[in-house]
């Protein structure tokens, strides 16, 4: 059936429309979507709508993305494909950008929130943004609207404080317009495959309408399908156990590791062996959890719930103390060959969280750093990923410039492909042997005549 023998729709929610005219009014740009944030996650979400859907106005806070997009730019770094997607996009007039988030919920009926959710300084949930974003959203909100949001938050956040700022906003009930978590379930570097199906989409609304038209909307979207869940706060909890699940066993696997010298074991190799039995999948350890999920998300259950939460505290407190073990394994080696860690001058390798991946937030290299320095050693760091590095204590130098150096140790944190091709026999303070703590078990320096400990290996 033709587009013109179809009379189409403009929103979707209580619609007495035929789903196939829903859908392909959806498809066809019939219906205008609005995402709110361009960030790291926001515009690629915002892109794979606009491909899916032709008709979609991204709203950001910072004028210098709002420009970058609409001038065909892109401001998202090592995202696999999404320049050119944005580039295409823009010129066809399937996607646009506002710093007037007003502006986007009047010319929208599907509302895409994808904020930021940050964790305080005392680790309690800010939802301050999200809680503007609604606000916002709430005052162009129409009848038949529907409000997805997909930022991670505690459980029960959409129930009870992002319906109640949309009804009091738009002086709208629930029932007149839709509203669902539809949570981000997607990696930096792999965005666009992940949104556009890696896995399954969850969806969850806060009546049965919001539901089926999450569903309809990311079966468009995804296609290896969607979960449709429960409700709203079923949807939420499923992403944040995701991420719980994930600390929970990284502590684990990193509580082991320290127990490599007592055992006299690899732990590592344990660990391999034991993920051959099917019930097992231990993670591996490290210097520690960095990123803006992990290891934020359990402060999404301990602090806004009574409940007792022992095990998710042991966790973090796990994950946290990483970084202080690397420091002291470094210290051990240089106390056994009689030399104080503040006459040594220590490189750290790796600064961003993740291999390839230009993201500081929570980085092990930041706790590293400043204990070492604290500790009094001339303290390095490279990282080809980043050209700031103002939130480390230490001084910043490139790959090349290693060998203009004399280093008497080195910690590798986060092993990008750059680091591949050192000349480890030429970094060294005269030539002699460095003492390197291998953080994630990636190096073979058999041949070189350094001391290494590997995290969960031990000595080699």
């Amino acid at each position: 059936m033709s587009n013109s023998s179809i009379e189409m729709v403009q929103q979707l929610y209580d619609c007495s429309a035929s789903v196939d005219t829903q859908r392909e009014s959806f498809t066809s740009g019939n219906v205008p979507v609005a995402v709110y944030g361009l960030g790291k996650m926001g515009l690629p979400l915002a892109s794979v709508y606009a491909e899916v859907s032709q008709n979609v106005i991204g709203a950001d806070v910072d004028p210098n993305v709002v420009e970058t997009i609409n001038s065909g730019g892109c401001h998202v770094k090592r995202e696999p494909g999404l320049a050119t997607l944005v580039r295409g996009l823009v010129t066809e007039d399937a996607l646009q950008a506002t710093t007037d988030p007003k502006e986007a919920a009047e010319a929208a009926s599907i509302h895409v929130v994808i904020v930021p959710t940050p964790i305080t300084d005392e680790n309690n949930p800010d939802l301050s943004i999200l809680e503007s974003v609604l606000q916002d959203i709430g005052s162009g909100l129409s009848e038949g609207d529907i409000v997805i949001i997909e930022c991670t938050v505690p459980p029960l956040t959409t129930s009870e404080t992002a319906l109640p700022i949309l009804e009091k906003a738009s002086t709208l009930d629930v029932g007149e317009f839709g509203l669902a978590f539809c949570p981000e379930r997607t990696a930096s570097g792999r965005a666009l495959e992940d949104i556009r199906g890696a896995y399954p989409k969850v969806v969850g609304g806060v009546d049965d309408e919001s539901t089926r038209v999450a569903e309809l909307i990311y079966t468009e979207i995804n296609n290896e399908g969607v979960l449709s869940v429960s409700d709203a706060t079923t949807a939420e909890a499923v992403k944040v156990f995701e991420g719980l699940y994930r600390d929970v066993n990284i502590g684990l696997a990193n509580e082991l590791a320290t127990l490599t010298d007592e055992l006299r074991i690899n732990v590592n190799e344990a660990i391999d062996i034991a993920n051959t039995q099917p019930y097992c999948n231990i993670h591996d350890p490290g210097p520690g959890v960095g990123g803006h999920c992990i290891p934020f998300y359990p402060y999404f259950i301990i602090k806004p719930f009574e409940g007792d939460t022992q095990l998710l505290e042991t966790a973090r407190e796990v994950n946290d103390s990483m970084p202080v073990f690397t420091v002291d394994k470094l210290r051990e080696e240089f106390t056994a060959e009689g030399i104080s860690l503040s006459d040594t001058s220590i490189l750290i390798l790796g600064l961003t969280y993740r291999s390839g991946v230009e993201e500081i937030r929570a980085s092990p290299s930041v706790d590293i750093a400043s204990k070492l320095t604290a500790l009094g050693a001339d303290v390095y760091g490279v990282d080809p990923l980043l050209n700031d590095t103002s939130a480390f204590d230490l001084e910043q130098i490139d790959l090349s410039e290693v060998y203009d150096f004399e280093f008497d140790g080195v910690v590798m944190v986060t092993p990008h492909d750059d680091f591949e091709d050192i000349s480890w026999t030429n970094i060294s303070r005269d030539g002699g042997q460095l003492i390197i703590i291998d953080g994630r078990n990636t190096l073979d320096l058999s041949e070189c005549p350094h001391r290494i400990y590997a995290i969960g290996g031990g000595y080699s």
